[in-house]
């Protein structure tokens, strides 16, 4: 995903596409989650930050957490209750992390999909570590672009389309590695989550002093190749921040433009992802 237009905009971007968001956004594998509750019990408090539709959120009251789910987007919350009715405690909190009055010390887990990069980095390492018990995980998931041999030549026509038709988005699609270099530039990052995060999608949200509140982070990675239609990668596309950023006309074009490319392959359009796991604890208060 392309950097971010505006990070106070993410309620609004996401919001207006609510509907879309929660019919076409993958959600996280299983493993990956499972990793990330290790040692947290049954009837533990936790924080989800930026809970969407409720996909993840989901995940965690299966576990049989109470979730504070704090999320920006109207429409988007009221999603995510209709989804959740019924199925554990969850409460929700319609408000910007910046904005949002929460204990302190008070969760043994903060969970965040997809959303942490959306935050004021000078506030959203700090919150998270504020809410936390000592000895709390910070929890991250996201995936990401992926360069794999096996869609390689797909990939770089889809970029190819994005750079004819906005070219100004284009400029800041985030470098595709492969997953070895992937990972080795996270392990060489991993004393600071910050840094791992910004790296692994291209953020600029790297922060020196998360360093000082969260120890060293582990990342676990689990690789996909996706096969979707134009319809479908079409539809997918048009729940990602930089398509806000596209005027109609532009996304007209690119829609037809992965149709043509569809036709002409006369197979599903593939794409290589990583679902990622990105997880570190609260260091002791002093």
């Amino acid at each position: 995903m392309p950097r971010q237009p505006d990070a106070r905009s993410y309620g609004r971007v996401f919001d207006e596409v609510a509907e879309d968001y929660d019919r076409h956004r993958p959600t996280y594998p299983d493993v990956l989650v499972d990793r990330a509750c290790e040692g947290i019990g049954p009837g533990a408090a936790v924080l989800e930050i930026g809970c969407g539709t409720g996909q993840l959120t989901r995940s965690l009251l299966a576990r049989g957490l109470r979730v504070t789910a704090v999320e920006p987007g109207q429409q988007l919350i009221v999603r995510a209750r209709d989804r959740l009715n019924g199925v554990g405690d969850v409460q929700f909190v319609n408000a910007r992390l910046e904005d949002a009055s929460l204990p302190r010390a008070q969760y043994s887990a903060v969970f965040s999909a997809s959303a942490i990069h959306w935050i004021d980095p000078d506030v959203s390492w700090r919150k998270a570590a504020d809410a936390l018990v000592d000895g709390g995980s910070l929890a991250l998931f996201s995936y990401f672009g992926l360069d794999d041999p096996r869609s390689a030549d797909d990939q770089q026509a889809l970029r190819a389309a994005m750079t004819t038709i906005a070219p100004e988005l284009a400029a800041d699609w985030p470098t595709y590695r492969d997953l070895a270099g992937t990972l080795a530039g996270a392990a060489a990052r991993r004393e600071n989550l910050s840094e791992v995060w910004a790296w692994l999608g291209g953020y600029e949200i790297a922060r020196g002093y998360a360093a000082d509140l969260f120890d060293e982070a582990h990342v676990v990675a689990v690789p996909t190749q996706l096969e979707h239609t134009a319809d479908e990668l079409n539809a997918l596309l048009g729940t990602m921040s930089f398509w806000a950023g596209l005027s109609p006309r532009q996304r007209d074009a690119l829609v037809a433009e992965n149709q043509a490319f569809h036709q002409r392959l006369g197979r599903p359009i593939r794409s290589s992802t990583v679902a990622c796991l990105v997880v570190a604890r609260r260091q002791p208060r002093t």
